[in-house]
């Protein structure tokens, strides 16, 4: 079992950085991959970036490439999406998620556990 609690976000102005993190609780997070998905009230859960469970790969969708980074620190179970030059476009409840099996970083079906989501509000 792996719980996962995300903190980090807030209400930032469109050009600015955020970095939210996702603290794991459970002894196999450092074999889990993690995902970043976010939803808003105009679009269904949508994937954000993901990072292997030794961090050799990471994956993003083409519209964060180059303004977000995610990374993990195993060894303290935690997780992070840095943003970078947000948009109001961005604003949404971001959740992370942990897979077991690295089936699909893409696709939200195929991850096992979720946190609670943390809210992030880019304004004009």
């Amino acid at each position: 079992q792996v719980q996962l609690v995300e903190s980090g976000g807030g209400l930032v102005q469109a050009g600015g950085s955020l970095r939210l993190s996702c603290v794991a609780s459970g002894r196999a997070f450092g074999t889990y991959a993690v995902g970043w998905f976010r939803q808003s009230l105009e679009k269904k859960r949508e994937f954000v970036a993901a990072i292997s469970w030794s961090s050799e790969g990471t994956y993003y969708a083409d519209s964060v490439k180059d303004r977000f980074t995610i990374s993990r620190d195993n060894d303290k179970n935690v997780a992070y999406l840095q943003m970078n030059n947000v948009r109001p476009g961005n604003t949404a409840v971001y959740y992370c998620a942990a897979e077991r099996r690295s089936a699909s970083y893409y696709c939200a079906g195929a991850y096992d556990y979720w946190g609670q989501g943390t809210q992030v509000t880019i304004s004009s």
